[in-house]
């Protein structure tokens, strides 16, 4: 599945609309899709994350909390995942779940690879071994390509 991808907006944690594509322009994207409430997202996913933007400085990481009904995140919410109250990666909030959907997630998390010149080159649902096996290869495939 390749397509370029022309924009993807979502707010950052002041409530001021960016488009990623825009923002991120020439970066090879790994976006995580995630919710607070998904034990997945917060146990493992977001900690595979953090390890991917230390292990790959190529790569810019960021983390897109999908907005579900009675499911929002908040500044605060999401700050509050993290030991520290330190981000250690930009987090931007997907309200009313609009790029789940535009990546047609089966769940979350939900990670999505972008290359630098804007085109998907895969999305993989889950944070169990097979998936993060599965996304370490297609980061590798894409860096040393």
């Amino acid at each position: 599945m390749t397509s370029k991808i022309h924009s993807i907006h979502v707010k950052d944690l002041e409530g001021v609309v960016v488009d990623l594509i825009s923002r991120y322009n020439n970066k090879i994207l790994l976006l995580i899709i995630y919710n607070n409430d998904c034990l997945g997202c917060t146990g493992r996913a977001i900690p595979l994350a953090y390890e991917f933007q230390t292990k790959y400085s190529s790569i810019q990481v960021i983390g897109i909390h999908a907005d579900f009904k009675n499911r929002e995140g908040t500044k605060t919410s999401i700050t509050r995942i993290f030991r520290n109250g330190q981000i250690p990666f930009p987090i931007y909030i997907d309200e009313h779940h609009r790029v789940y959907d535009q990546f047609k997630a089966e769940g979350t998390p939900q990670w999505v690879l972008i290359t630098e010149n804007g085109v998907l080159f895969r999305s993989f649902f889950g944070s169990q071994a097979n998936a993060q096996n599965r996304l370490y290869y297609a980061i590798e495939a894409l860096i040393n390509n």
